[in-house]
């Protein structure tokens, strides 16, 4: 199905529903990786780089921001409900489409378990009457029936989730200007104290600067779903094109400013590990409540990944039934004509299955069991983010002589920038066998990596039709 050379329209139509907008796939694009990551994980961040955590920020941001444009490029040319997965088979082979689209998989419905039960704990600590484990169930059931009627119905929810974490964002911006500039009551200008204060902008010097790298990186996950949702609109081309355009500038801004205004309101040295940035900000500038209030996004944050995962799993393994990849039973959509049409339903209820099964060896054995298939997701990201530009490289040609059309949005600087991006990730899976907390994510996911590796060459010969 997909070792024919790409032409302007290469993939053929899939049975899957049209029923996500544009403004959908643009505010997935902006909220997609505006998540906890951000509003909590970000205190480690300051911890390691102090104020040169926006340098982090801005290099791990860049590194994403190349990666989306070569996965926009590609999925733009060739729309397709598997995304990188059906790139790669086609630029690298059909153990390049298998692996990457099985890793893929693998850790939407590892970390799903993760974000159901972090849910789980705010909303237990708000009704402690209800078990920590009614609520996984109760997220789990919600979001599975939403994502099971419509695809529409996944993207309402994204739409206004995305749409509360930016206004969040662009609230606390606003916020923390007007307290740097002491236009707020009972605030006096900042300057730049806090920003050269404390061992200066780089306490760390640039090992910090490298450690937040680290650190911060994996929070731009998530932006991937656009392409993959792209393929269930009505004009899937011109759909991922803007999405890409308009989110990749716009959450940098969203991921740098904020970082900015909080090293800048307060000395990174106030910031306290588990504790949210943006709670020590809107504390000092005298917002109430400020730790309810930032509760309420994480919440949502949590809820909104939640969603995407489970829709972008389910999206992947269909793809990977559609190309013989995974059991063809999978391949089966619901009838009707409008919104309940299309839903790929046993796709949906095999990536739940697993989730549920994350969840309870989460809820069962954190430290053990789960944290080893934690640690063997924690670096997959790399992976999929170098064969998407492993990928770029090979397809990119190709389009040029066959289907120039195609290439509706281009990567910038090819092929430079493709060869510096992939330098920059083998550079970040280096410097992690460096640091002793990330090395073993490295060497798990590694293992797991190979392991599906594999199985692909293994099957390789079978595949062949």
């Amino acid at each position: 199905m997909h070792d024919a050379p790409p032409t302007h329209s290469p993939v053929p139509s899939e049975p899957l529903a049209h029923g996500l907008k544009q403004r959908h796939l643009t505010m997935l694009g902006l909220g997609g990786v505006i998540g906890a990551g951000l509003f909590v994980g970000s205190g480690a961040g300051i911890a390691v780089a102090g104020p040169a955590v926006v340098v982090s920020y801005l290099i791990a941001g860049a590194l994403a921001m190349l990666v989306m444009r070569m996965l926009g490029e590609m999925s733009a040319a060739m729309p397709a409900s598997g995304s990188f997965s059906v790139h790669a088979e086609r630029a690298l082979g059909r153990w390049a489409g298998f692996s990457v689209g099985w890793l893929y998989w693998f850790m939407l419905v590892v970390v799903l378990a993760v974000e159901a039960t972090a849910a789980a704990q705010i909303a237990h600590a708000w009704v402690p009457a209800v078990d920590q484990w009614l609520w996984v169930l109760l997220f789990m059931v919600v979001f599975t029936v939403a994502n099971l009627t419509a695809v529409k119905n996944f993207g309402e929810f994204e739409f206004w989730f995305a749409a509360l974490k930016v206004a969040a964002i662009v609230v606390f911006l606003a916020l923390g200007l007007l307290a740097v500039f002491g236009v707020l009551p009972d605030t006096d200008p900042v300057g730049l104290t806090n920003l050269t204060g404390q061992g200066g902008f780089l306490p760390h010097g640039w090992d910090g600067v490298v450690s937040g790298v680290l650190t911060v990186v994996f929070a731009f996950g998530g932006l991937e779903v656009v392409t993959i949702a792209a393929a269930e609109t009505d004009d899937p081309a011109r759909a991922v094109g803007r999405a890409v355009r308009s989110a990749v500038v716009r959450i940098l801004f969203f991921y740098v400013g904020s970082m900015l205004v909080i090293v800048t309101v307060l000395p990174w040295t106030a910031q306290q590990a588990g504790l949210s940035p943006y709670v020590k900000v809107l504390d000092s500038i005298g917002v109430p409540s400020a730790g309810q209030i930032m509760n309420i996004v994480v919440f949502v944050a949590l809820l909104s990944a939640l969603n995407a995962n489970l829709y972008g799993s389910s999206r992947m393994i269909f793809s990977l039934a559609e190309r013989g990849e995974a059991p063809r039973g999978l391949l089966k959509v619901s009838g009707g004509q409008g919104g309940g049409g299309g839903v790929p339903r046993r796709a949906v209820l095999a990536s739940v299955a697993f989730g549920f099964v994350s969840v309870l060896l989460n809820l069962r054995w954190p430290d053990t069991v789960f944290l080893y298939m934690l640690n063997s997701v924690g670096a997959v990201l790399l992976f999929v983010w170098g064969l998407i530009a492993a990928s770029q490289l090979r397809l990119r040609g190709r389009l040029e002589r066959e289907a120039p059309g195609a290439l509706a949005l281009r990567m910038w600087c090819f092929p430079y920038l493709t060869w510096v991006t992939l330098a920059g990730l083998l550079a970040v899976l280096l410097l992690m066998l460096t640091d002793d907390v990330a090395r073993p994510q490295v060497l798990w996911s590694a293992g797991a990596t190979g392991l599906v590796l594999l199985v692909a060459f293994v099957r390789e010969p079978r595949a062949r039709p």
